[in-house]
């Protein structure tokens, strides 16, 4: 268990990611993949309603961003860090990038494959488990989320 604030750091980055999406759209969910020695390659914000595509998660753009960064799809060593516990499509692409870690803020109860609903990424029949640490700064993480629904309640 690696010591506790260790990806604090990366975490702040993280919600600041989700902060740069445009207000009133999308969910404000960030995610940064960092290489080995902890240097950005690949950053992103959740952009399904601006982009109208409902793959365009937070994970699925810093992936996409990491592998074109590198060169390649396979981001051994890489470790992916995001506010919110990834869905099922999201943890699957974690699975199939092979990136080493996975780094979340917030639990999700509604949709999360990292523990609350299913445990993707760490079923014994998967070629590749990720190490995964869950809760880093998740009352912040999940305050950017609190804040966007009682926004969007009061708009609606």
């Amino acid at each position: 268990m690696p010591p506790p604030g260790r990806y604090d750091a990366a975490m702040r980055l993280a919600i600041a990611v989700a902060a740069e999406a445009p207000a009133g759209g999308d969910v404000p969910i960030g995610c940064v993949v960092l290489d080995p020695s902890g240097a950005v390659l690949g950053r992103g914000f959740n952009e399904r309603e601006a982009l109208g595509d409902p793959t365009a998660h937070a994970e699925i753009i810093a992936l996409r961003a990491a592998a074109a960064a590198v060169g390649q799809w396979r981001l051994a060593g890489c470790t992916l860090v995001v506010t919110l516990e990834p869905c099922a499509m999201c943890a699957g692409a974690i699975v199939l990038s092979r990136v080493d870690r996975l780094v979340y803020g917030a639990a999700d109860p509604k949709a999360g494959a990292v523990g609350s609903l299913w445990d993707l990424v760490r079923d014994r029949r998967l070629n590749h488990r990720p190490e995964v640490i869950s809760g880093v700064l998740a009352e912040e993480c999940g305050e950017l989320l609190r804040s966007f629904f009682t926004d969007h309640r009061d708009l609606g």
